[in-house]
């Protein structure tokens, strides 16, 4: 009988996890993560851009007084990114936008 409570704790244990854990937003969805591994292939690890490929500087003086609504339209309706960035959910690209404000400073 109690290895039976056990085993029933034991699972209730794991689906609980299996059911939480793809909600935690804290490891997919960091800015810094998200910026490094879909970003900074064209924009550079440091957005400072890179002229050769066309891709402008994230911390120029007009990247900085663009506001975040024009950095979010830039990032979800740029018809030159890759499909790796475009399939960015809302909350991922208003990570990247917090991320690339925080490299403005």
């Amino acid at each position: 009988m109690k290895t039976t409570k056990l085993v029933m704790l034991v699972m209730t244990i794991a689906v609980a996890l299996f059911i939480l854990i793809p909600n935690l937003s804290w490891a997919a969805d960091d800015g810094a993560t998200l910026y490094k591994a879909k970003c900074a292939m064209c924009h550079g690890p440091d957005a400072a851009g890179k002229p050769a490929m066309k891709a402008p500087s994230l911390i120029s003086d007009e990247a900085k007084k663009a506001s975040d609504a024009d950095l979010t339209k830039a990032v979800t309706e740029k018809a030159k990114h890759p499909p790796a960035v475009k399939s960015l959910t809302p909350d991922q690209v208003k990570a990247v936008v917090t991320y690339v404000r925080s490299l403005q400073k």
